[in-house]
């Protein structure tokens, strides 16, 4: 068995309705389905919910879900905020920086862009405290391949010393080594 794809990634939200229009203004995803229960339908726990999803382009479905009886929603405190964030990919940079510039219009803030030399980005927070990352990709085949030739070197090295091994630093070079 192998995997075809991501079916759906949920989050929680804040507010449901909130998240939808949000989703769609900024990122102009369709709003494609409501499930909502007064039952969790795996653990039969009497617990109401509104479940949305979101087209987020070429079969990949972006899902929250608002459940308000539970505790108000937090993050993980031991993990940087940088850390847990959803990327997704734009076709250019100008769909990027639109993007930006009616984020910023509207006044959240928006960091970036960022050249992580594959790809460039830029990164803000949804209204229930998601980091998002709008990604262009930037990266050749021969960067690709690069990387592909010494992925398991770098992760057997991080694995034994949990330092930052050396083997792709020419992406921060913005040179390719021999």
């Amino acid at each position: 068995m192998k995997i075809e794809q991501i079916h759906h990634v949920a989050y929680r939200c804040k507010d449901a309705k909130e998240t939808v229009e949000w989703y769609r203004k900024y990122l102009n995803m369709d709003f494609i389905l409501a499930i909502a229960e007064n039952e969790v339908p795996s653990t039969k726990a009497p617990d109401p919910y509104m479940h949305v999803f979101l087209d987020a382009g070429k079969g990949s479905i972006l899902a929250f879900f608002e459940i308000p009886n539970s505790p108000p929603m937090g993050r993980d405190i031991n993990t940087p905020e940088w850390v847990q964030h959803l990327a997704l990919s734009v076709a250019t940079m100008d769909d990027m920086m639109s993007v930006k510039a009616k984020l910023e219009a509207d006044g959240i803030d928006v960091l970036g862009p960022t050249d992580h030399t594959l790809f460039q980005s830029i990164y803000f927070f949804d209204p229930s405290g998601h980091r998002i990352e709008l990604a262009v990709n930037t990266g050749t085949p021969d960067m690709n391949k690069k990387l592909d030739t010494v992925k398991w070197d770098m992760l057997n090295e991080w694995a034994k010393t949990k330092k930052a091994p050396h083997h792709a630093d020419w992406m921060h070079k913005k040179e390719l080594s021999s």
